[in-house]
Parts: structure tokens; C-alpha cells; sequence
């Protein structure tokens, strides 16, 4: 396999490019190129995030730049961020009509369900995910817990790592550098 030549990551919905996990993220993964991307939505100033569909044409085009400005083929792009913005990454591989083909695919506290409706699963794009998966998640994370998770990820036939974070909730407060470090040794084995 190729080495992994880049990574682009994309901030949770209430957070920016310039979100702390995010930094440490990219220094953790020095001296690799690391590419941060605010949605339109950040962008405009609006306060809440666009539909799914201009999200993750968003996702498409950083990536297809930051592939073309290192000049590699996005196949040896990881992608990923934090909860909505690792989830809009993994709908871009997942996309039936025009799949991001990536290296791989990082996706930290992913918004299973909203807090307390756990029947309101956002999984019907994953059996179409085939890329190499890691997914870092807190124990007590309110948008998916670690048997929930395991359980809806079942169907990605890609191969899916899983790091816990002990007694973390969805924000993983406090463990940017131990999610970062996480996230470059899984990165540095693809």
C-alpha cells in the first residue's frame, strides 16, 4: 500500500477549524501535511450547519485540493474530524454517486444518535464504507456509547479500530494530546 501522504480534518458542528483537538491533531501528525477546513456555514458566520448534501460537497472539494496540492491521488489522503465533521467525511466515501476514495478514515466521538434518542441512528450510509476506520470515542459519550457503536458499526465492512477514551464524554475535554497521539501511531500504520 502507498504511504499516506496528507491529512485533512473537519471540525464538529459547534466548533472551527481552529478547534483545539484539531491543532493538536495536526501537530501530533508532524511532519506529515495536515489540511484544517471550516464548512461554508462557519465560513458565512451562520450559527448552524448546512444540509448533509452541501457539507459533504465541501468535504470533497478540500480534499480534491489538498490531494492536488500535494500532488497525490486523494487515495492516499486520510480524512476525518470530530463527531459531525467525521461524519460528513465518511458520507463523502460513502456518496453512491461520486465516493471519496481515501486511505483512510478518522472519526472522533461520531454522532451515532442525538443525546437520548437512540433509536435516531445515523448509520444508513455505513455498510458502504470500506476504507480502513479508525473511531475514537469517550465511555460516556451521550451521542453513542461503546456497545451502541461497536453494534452499528458491525456493518462497515471496512476494517474499523476502536479507541475508548476512559470516562470521556462527547467533547473528549482534556484529551486532545492523548487523542492526537492515538490518531498519529493508528495514521503512521496504514
Amino acid at each position: 500500500m502507498t504511504p499516506v501522504a496528507g491529512v485533512v480534518l473537519f471540525p464538529g458542528a459547534g466548533s472551527s477549524s481552529t478547534h483545539s483537538s484539531l491543532l493538536a491533531m495536526q501537530d501530533a501528525l508532524a511532519p506529515l501535511p495536515v489540511a484544517r477546513h471550516d464548512f461554508p456555514y462557519r465560513l458565512a458566520g451562520k450559527p448552524f450547519p448546512d444540509k448533509a448534501p452541501v457539507l459533504i460537497a465541501s468535504v470533497k472539494e478540500h480534499v480534491r485540493a489538498f490531494a492536488t496540492s500535494v500532488g497525490v491521488s486523494t487515495s492516499q489522503i486520510v480524512i476525518g474530524g470530530r463527531s459531525m465533521g467525521g461524519r460528513m467525511c465518511s458520507m463523502a466515501i460513502a456518496d453512491e454517486a461520486d465516493p471519496l476514495e481515501v486511505a483512510g478514515l478518522v472519526l472522533v466521538s461520531y454522532p451515532l444518535h442525538p443525546p437520548k434518542k437512540p433509536d435516531a441512528l445515523r448509520i444508513e450510509h455505513l455498510p458502504r464504507v470500506t476504507v480502513p476506520t479508525l473511531c475514537v470515542s469517550g465511555t460516556k459519550d451521550n451521542f453513542g456509547t461503546p456497545d451502541e457503536l461497536r453494534s452499528a458499526f458491525s456493518v462497515v465492512p471496512g476494517d474499523v479500530t476502536w479507541s475508548f477514551v476512559d470516562n470521556g464524554r462527547h467533547e473528549l475535554a482534556k484529551a486532545d494530546a492523548e487523542v492526537a497521539e492515538r490518531i498519529a501511531a493508528w495514521v503512521t500504520k496504514l
